[in-house]
């Protein structure tokens, strides 16, 4: 496991024909490949650290068991309590938007399966992942620690508050859909730092808002379908 845990972080296999992070029966590496290969490059994304760290995270491993024999298809997969993993191509095209650098300090809202902050993992130094689900935390977390991933928190919280206490960030992703953006999250970006995030309800957008030296740049991406970000209490 140390051994796969080195691969996974180092992102620096030069080749498709490099083995997985993960020890697993070849016909779920191949097929992750392939993934890569026909669902993300093949649809426009180039980001060389994005395309490494999907060849080398074992998705299989962040859907229910009775699912895995569908985790490299092309579509999203419910994980319980009404929530999903993502697309493999969304997931591909909002970490290559917010083109995360490998010093980085960055801020996930939804945890979910863990799958997207395994992603973020292996280009970043640190990720904060916020989930207001008690129990789909508890089991990103334990998923994450038997992968070895050791540079990512998993915060039980309210994600529309960010994380203040840990920011400014240089980036933030968003796998779930508010209505508008919250305040909290375009405060608690560093100046140069991206916002990627759904917005919308019944139609939605995915969005990136750049922090410049002169306040906030929005730029509208294509239309996109997430379930909707859940709100705590005020208190």
């Amino acid at each position: 496991m140390k051994r796969a845990l080195a691969l996974l972080l180092a992102i620096a296999l030069p080749s498709e024909a490099e083995p997985p992070a993960a020890d697993e029966p070849g016909d779920l590496r191949d097929r992750r490949l392939a993934m890569v290969r026909e669902q993300i490059e093949a649809r426009g994304v180039r980001h060389p650290g994005v395309l490494e760290a999907l060849r080398q995270v074992p998705r299989h491993l962040f859907v229910p068991a009775e699912l895995r024999d569908r985790a490299y298809a092309d579509g999203p997969l419910p994980i319980g309590g009404g929530q999903t993993i993502s697309q493999p191509f969304i997931v591909a095209s909002m970490t290559a938007l917010l083109d995360p650098q490998p010093e980085d300090v960055v801020l996930e809202i939804g945890t979910g399966s863990g799958y997207q902050a395994a992603v973020l993992a292996a280009l970043v130094r640190h990720v904060y992942t916020v989930e207001i689900r008690a129990e789909l935390a508890a089991e990103a977390r334990d998923r994450l620690d038997a992968l070895g991933i050791a540079n990512v928190d998993v915060i039980v919280g309210d994600g529309w508050k960010g994380l203040p206490t840990r920011g400014p960030f240089d980036g933030i992703l968003v796998t779930a859909a508010p209505p508008e953006v919250p305040t909290a999250l375009t405060e608690q970006l560093r100046t140069g730092a991206r916002l990627v995030i759904p917005v919308g309800t019944e139609s939605q957008e995915l969005r990136v808002i750049e922090r410049t030296e002169d306040g906030l740049e929005e730029h509208p991406q294509y239309p996109v379908r997430f379930v909707p970000m859940i709100r705590g209490s005020d208190d």
